[in-house]
């Protein structure tokens, strides 16, 4: 596999590799973010958190259009509002699935999973519907084009340095906001112990409304850095939903050390086993490491103690 490169053109397959491996990171930790609020929380399996990633990249795209058509001047700058528009509709979405489906269904792991995923076919066949089958793209703003050269053979996208910082001020925010807020430690009272939170006055009902609609409206600014990097369609979420579900299970459920660590893994390793052979034989790979070893450690990588 390594025999027809030499060692400085291995040096630089890996760099080149490593960095789309990081932009993939970037992708699978912002989803993943929030599909483990939701799962490490709720224990909901939530199957259509692709097309909440999706409906984000739709809003950034429509967004994008506006403002080429009525606001070019402002052109440059749409991403930013077009990310807060995604986590507002995403989030919007999310909260009101969980009031009028989710919440009936706590406790009943398969009838959730079966529920989400029809959710999800309704979804994709929505977005058929009012945006059309075919993969729409985003326009970029000028100042995301192009690359930066490190060196002579080694060059790196601006939209994926973007990305990236993009990718660690979310991180960085929903640690802050898990932690250091009021709103975090009600979260993570639920998680303990629901029945002793509930006991104490925590409105554990409002909390689950509150975290469903941010893992979905985390899904959506997902979705805004997956126009960067890929055309937006219908069933694009469903590229990227079972690579999260695996970046949850091996980082530990409820875990953000965890997520970010599991993401890193993976798409490391996906990236650079694609360049030496095909993409479907590295998901293989990949996933028969991951297999062997959640074998070996079952509550996967970072696992938090959960009074039962």
């Amino acid at each position: 596999m390594f025999g027809d490169y030499s060692l400085g053109d291995l040096g630089s397959i890996f760099v080149m590799q490593g960095f789309a491996g990081l932009i993939l990171f970037s992708v699978y930790v912002l989803m993943a973010l929030g599909l483990a609020i939701i799962f490490g929380q709720m224990g909901v399996i939530n199957m259509a958190h692709g097309e909440f990633m999706i409906l984000g990249a739709y809003v950034t795209w429509m967004t994008s259009n506006l403002f080429q058509a009525y606001l070019p001047g402002l052109f440059s700058g749409y991403f930013f509002l077009a990310m807060i528009l995604a986590f507002v509709a995403s989030g919007a979405l999310g909260m009101l699935v969980e009031w009028a489906l989710i919440r009936h269904l706590y406790k009943r792991p398969l009838d959730t999973l079966l529920a989400t995923w029809g959710l999800s076919l309704m979804l994709q066949q929505a977005y058929r519907s009012v945006f059309g089958a075919r993969e729409v793209g985003v326009e970029l703003p000028q100042w995301m084009l192009g690359s930066l050269h490190v060196t002579e053979s080694i060059e790196v996208p601006i939209n994926g340095v973007f990305v990236m910082c993009l990718t660690v001020l979310i991180t960085i925010s929903v640690a802050y906001v898990m932690y250091k807020s009021r709103w975090g430690r009600q979260v993570r009272a639920v998680v303990q112990n629901r029945i002793m939170a509930g006991a104490v006055g925590i409105n554990t009902e409002k909390v689950d409304r509150y975290t469903f609609g941010l893992g979905c409206g985390i899904a959506g600014i997902a979705g805004s850095a997956f126009t960067m990097i890929g055309s937006t369609g219908p069933t694009s979420g469903q590229l990227y939903i079972v690579d999260t579900f695996l970046v949850v299970v091996f980082g530990g459920a409820a875990s953000l050390l965890g997520t970010i660590a599991s993401a890193f893994s993976i798409s490391q390793t996906q990236s650079t086993l694609e360049f030496f052979m095909s993409g479907s034989m590295a998901k293989v790979l990949t996933l028969l490491a991951v297999v062997g070893i959640l074998m070996l450690r079952p509550q996967g990588l970072f696992a938090l103690k959960v009074r039962k």
